[in-house]
């Protein structure tokens, strides 16, 4: 099991980001009704390369029972009372890799280019801090050039390329890009 957060941030908290008022607040075993209506009104092709089909119902039981387990922390992001996206920072279990974290940030088109991915990496940059870990990874499909765009906007630096190691939806390979990203140097 995962340590406990020491992180001071007390949520929910309102921001904004493009002019429109945002909600941030901790993902609790109640929000998974919301994460399959929001994850099922995403445009197919953000649906291409998730590790997990969040649009199925057992999958989302699992992130909530992994939420439960503290081995995942999630932010979502409400505009206007509906699920706008989220930030999750997943744990790693193995014992040799109990420094790392990993980071997924999911956004809905219309709330895209606002600057909440850059609000949610921080959010979780701060509570891997907390919790000790010593370097985020983000993974996703090289062809995910505008993921990978905001990833390295975050200051993530690509270390590895794997050839046809992601298989999508409509079972065509991928090539996988892993970037990372120092969290001992996080200062904001």
């Amino acid at each position: 099991m995962a340590k406990e957060s020491k992180s001071k941030r007390i949520y929910p908290w309102k921001t904004k980001a493009g002019g429109e008022e945002m909600t941030l607040r901790l993902m609790t075993a109640e929000d998974g009704p919301a994460m399959l209506e929001f994850a099922r009104a995403l445009p197919e092709d953000d649906l291409l390369f998730l590790a997990v089909d969040i649009t199925d119902e057992r999958a989302v039981d699992d992130w909530i029972r992994r939420l439960k387990d503290k081995i995942i922390h999630t932010i979502l992001v409400e505009k206007d009372g509906r699920l706008v996206g989220h930030g999750s920072l997943i744990h790693e279990e193995q014992v040799w890799t109990r420094h790392l974290g990993g980071m997924i940030l999911l956004l809905a088109p219309e709330v895209r280019g606002k600057g909440l991915g850059h609000i949610l990496a921080g959010e979780l940059f701060r509570y891997a801090e907390d919790l000790g870990l010593r370097k985020i990874v983000a993974r996703m499909a090289a062809d995910q050039k505008g993921a990978i765009q905001v990833f390295e906007k975050l200051g993530f630096k690509a270390e590895a390329l794997l050839t046809d190691c992601v298989i999508d939806r409509n079972d065509m390979t991928h090539d996988l890009i892993i970037m990372s990203y120092d969290v001992t140097g996080f200062n904001e």
